[in-house]
């Protein structure tokens, strides 16, 4: 296990590794030197994210599945972060469309390999090294230097968010800051922007051919949005589709539960309502990830979804698993399984359930959702979320204190004794029956 000044270590190392690499790669490209950060100082925040997450959920894989978790893992947050930063700021910074095996220009085959052969090395030999300059610094030291970095960091990204947010309007309403602003800071405003602008214009030479048609249809999304609720794949959407996977998720797995094991079994996630988080998740995760390529071919949607489903379970087992000490799903007994955490054939139920839902399913619910009067829909959809915010952190709680009085830790505060009240051993067996000691 890493501790939390560890993985901050790892992440400002290979964000600096990172942004070194595509420095060079940009710069030998170009035939001139070229700074490829996001953000003002040298790091490339993607590359310690990927890093970071591969550490934490891949640590115990080796061999080719360390490599195929890694890949699959990294291609994803690529591709998460491409659409990202085309949804908030119009732009395209990077484009794999010349190359075979890619799609729609933000991952590509070979340059997956590359990312899955670059974790390897890090997870293999590259974490031990980095790890060992750290603790070769005195801990005081090492501690206060992670913590100003932090600092910086966290300076430099929200002054450059605020400056590419900037971009998408013109320069004279960016320039025009409120009245209290002194003319110093205004100055200072304009200067940051100057050279944020500059340099980024210069380290993604491409992007600017995609702004035009990115804005286009940004602009018709819009005016539908104004007249249809959740129009496309819109954070309401997204949210009321989470909710119902989240229902019916549940339904399924009891339902499956009764006809393999003879037996009605809570798979709820959590403790108010038949739920399943990982089901609402999956569904909402998976249609913000495919919704563009929803109309693709079956093919095309179930290994997406066989790939992207079994990444995500393995990560969901993982997560659980670190967060409240115990396994909720061991597949030790079915074949072709890797660590009990995900097996072949639920990889490949995976793989079905994003082709039916997205050919069968989601065109009815997306039409039931978009009929909703726009005021109604946005009141019944903050209310939900209220609501299963609350249920989460709840359910949070009382697997924290199920996990603790498992531990025969004693309640010493009124939350402790509350939950013991409302959420004893019975009853989170009777909710969470799979619910074993980690090991």
């Amino acid at each position: 296990m890493y501790s939390g000044y560890e993985l901050i270590w790892l992440f400002f190392c290979t964000s600096f590794l990172g942004w070194l690499l595509e420095t060079v790669s940009a710069a030998t490209r170009q035939r001139k030197f070229a700074n490829r950060g996001i953000v003002n100082a040298p790091f490339c925040v993607i590359y310690g994210v990927a890093a970071v997450s591969i550490t934490v959920f891949c640590q115990e894989l080796y061999g080719f599945w360390l490599f195929a978790e890694s890949t699959i893992l990294a291609t994803v947050i690529e591709w998460i972060a491409g659409h990202l930063i085309e949804k908030m700021y119009h732009e395209r910074w990077w484009d794999y469309s010349k190359i075979k095996w890619n799609l729609d220009g933000y991952i590509c085959f070979p340059i997956s390999l590359l990312w899955g052969a670059l974790a390897y090395v890090m997870m293999r030999w590259g974490n031990s090294l980095m790890l060992d300059l750290y603790h070769f610094i005195p801990k005081f030291v090492g501690k206060i230097t992670l913590l100003i970095l932090v600092g910086i960091l966290t300076a430099d990204m929200a002054a450059t968010l605020i400056v590419l947010s900037g971009r998408s309007k013109r320069i004279e309403q960016w320039q025009a800051v409120d009245s209290w602003l002194t003319g110093i800071s205004s100055n200072l405003e304009r200067k940051i922007y100057g050279y944020v602008d500059a340099r980024i214009r210069k380290a993604y030479p491409k992007q600017e051919k995609h702004r035009e048609k990115i804005l286009e249809e940004k602009a018709k999304e819009k005016e539908q949005a104004s007249v249809r609720f959740a129009y496309g794949c819109s954070f309401y959407k997204i949210v009321l589709l989470f909710l119902i996977g989240a229902f019916l998720g549940d339904i399924v797995e009891t339902i499956f539960c009764r006809m393999t094991a003879g037996v009605w079994m809570s798979r709820s996630s959590v403790v108010w309502g038949p739920f399943s988080i990982v089901w609402g998740l999956a569904i909402g995760a998976v249609t913000a990830l495919l919704y563009k390529y929803k109309d693709k071919s079956d093919s095309f949607l179930f290994t997406a979804g066989t790939l992207l489903g079994g990444a995500y379970e393995y990560l969901c087992s993982v997560f659980t698993e670190m967060m409240f000490g115990k396994v909720f799903w061991d597949y030790s007994k079915i074949p072709f399984n890797l660590g009990g955490r995900i097996n072949l054939l639920y990889c490949f139920f995976w793989g079905i359930a994003a082709v039916v839902w997205f050919k069968k399913l989601f065109p009815f619910f997306e039409k039931g959702i978009q009929k909703i009067p726009i005021k109604i829909g946005k009141m019944v959809t903050w209310v939900l979320i209220v609501f299963m915010s609350c249920n989460i952190m709840m359910s949070c709680l009382a697997l924290i204190r199920y996990d603790e009085r498992s531990s025969q830790v004693e309640a010493k505060n009124s939350l402790q004794i509350w939950l013991d009240q409302h959420y004893d051993d019975k009853t989170m067996q009777r909710i969470y029956p799979n619910a074993i000691e980690a090991k």
